[in-house]
């Protein structure tokens, strides 16, 4: 039921992906980088549950130092993620196989220089060093001007930057690179990578439902996209992000390998139509930019704690750290993101600040039922 894909074949060191290679499972540390002995346990939980990739968050020269003391304890193939730290891809390539960065948060720094001069210059350090490249675009995350651009069609914002960044990259001779498009909605994956793939059916596309959730809906959600796409035979490396505790981080990769061998045999889950219906929780997988694991257990009560409200058509989004937790909970009813010590909330776009964590949840239940009261003040009689 995948039939054969278009891609070109790339190689991330000694991994072919795209064209005919088998579609390939990967996941991410969710760990602080800093913490090496924990990380190198992420690493080798990852590795047991038979990961091709496992991606690595770098932020600071301090996450650099610990970066270059795993990859000497790994032969795991290793991606890191930049974030807005695009200058850091000269310290982390000779350590990785595989560099991430986000066009969206290119214009944060170094104002003066343009995106293209700051793509070129990413492009010389994995070429120098024999690093794949990832062009990941997050539609919480969208580059500014693609938005000024398309204002009312976000689908087609996301899309331009995809394909004007391969077209940068291109210009410059590497070849070796994959895109995605993420969102917590996967029928904005669906949309988006869909009109991707018809525009640019030779690049790889790596998949993903970011922040999914908890299972078993963060699996359903992740389920929705990946069986549309990879029957449409788009989708050339995929990972399962689900908001799980350190030690089960090896389930998002059985879970995606499941997923593939299902599509691959015809078994598709169907999907009740009210699915989409009444609340949504959104919760990232935790990453190493988790400044305080309680971020794991504080989405596991949000979700107890609102099981009153499930009949609501209402998004609540719990975001784990302070690079996407701002932006990313824009779009959500009311948005927590986690610091070391508080949590962050928000109505919409409004901020109301900052609570510790075992003050947080009466004031998410206070603010979840003063919108419950308001909308219901408004429903026709």
């Amino acid at each position: 039921m995948i039939p054969p894909r278009k891609s070109r074949t790339i190689r991330i060191r000694d991994l072919e992906l795209g064209g005919g290679a088998p579609i390939a499972v990967q996941s991410m540390a969710a760990t602080r980088t800093q913490d090496v002995a924990a990380t190198s346990r992420q690493i080798r939980i990852l590795e047991a549950a038979g990961a091709d990739l496992i991606r690595i968050a770098v932020d600071s020269r301090a996450d650099v130092e610990a970066l270059a003391e795993l990859r000497a304890g790994t032969r795991a193939r290793l991606s890191v993620d930049l974030q807005e730290s695009y200058r850091l891809a000269e310290l982390v390539a000779p350590h990785v196989d595989k560099i991430r960065y986000n066009p969206g948060h290119l214009h944060h720094h170094e104002k003066e220089k343009s995106t293209r001069d700051k793509v070129a210059w990413i492009v010389e350090q994995a070429a120098r060093h024999g690093c794949a490249l990832r062009i990941g675009i997050n539609a919480g995350s969208i580059a500014p001007e693609y938005d000024a651009r398309y204002p009312d069609d976000h689908v087609s914002a996301i899309v331009a930057c995809a394909i004007e960044h391969c077209a940068l990259v291109d210009a410059l001779g590497f070849r070796d690179y994959v895109v995605s498009i993420k969102d917590s909605d996967p029928r904005l994956v669906v949309d988006a990578n869909v009109r991707f793939a018809a525009e640019r059916p030779d690049v790889p596309i790596h998949l993903g439902v970011t922040e999914a959730g908890m299972p078993p809906e963060g699996i359903i959600k992740t389920r929705i996209a990946f069986e549309q796409l990879l029957a449409r035979g788009i989708g050339d490396t995929l990972r399962v992000s689900l908001t799980l505790p350190f030690d089960d981080k090896g389930r998002e990769i059985e879970v995606g390998r499941e997923l593939i061998r299902d599509v691959e045999a015809g078994r598709f889950r169907s999907v009740p139509p009210n699915f989409f219906d009444g609340l949504n929780i959104i919760a990232c997988p935790s990453c190493s930019r988790v400044e305080n694991e309680k971020f794991i257990e504080l989405a596991a009560d949000v979700r107890r704690m609102t099981e009153y409200a499930q009949q609501h058509r209402l998004t609540i989004a719990v975001m784990g750290c302070r690079v996407n937790g701002p932006g990313e909970t824009d779009d959500a009813d009311l948005g927590l993101w986690c610091g070391p010590s508080h949590v962050n909330l928000k109505r919409g776009t409004t901020e109301l600040g900052a609570f510790k964590y075992d003050e947080i949840l009466p004031r998410l239940q206070r603010e979840l039922d003063a919108l419950i009261a308001a909308r219901e003040t408004t429903l026709p009689r």
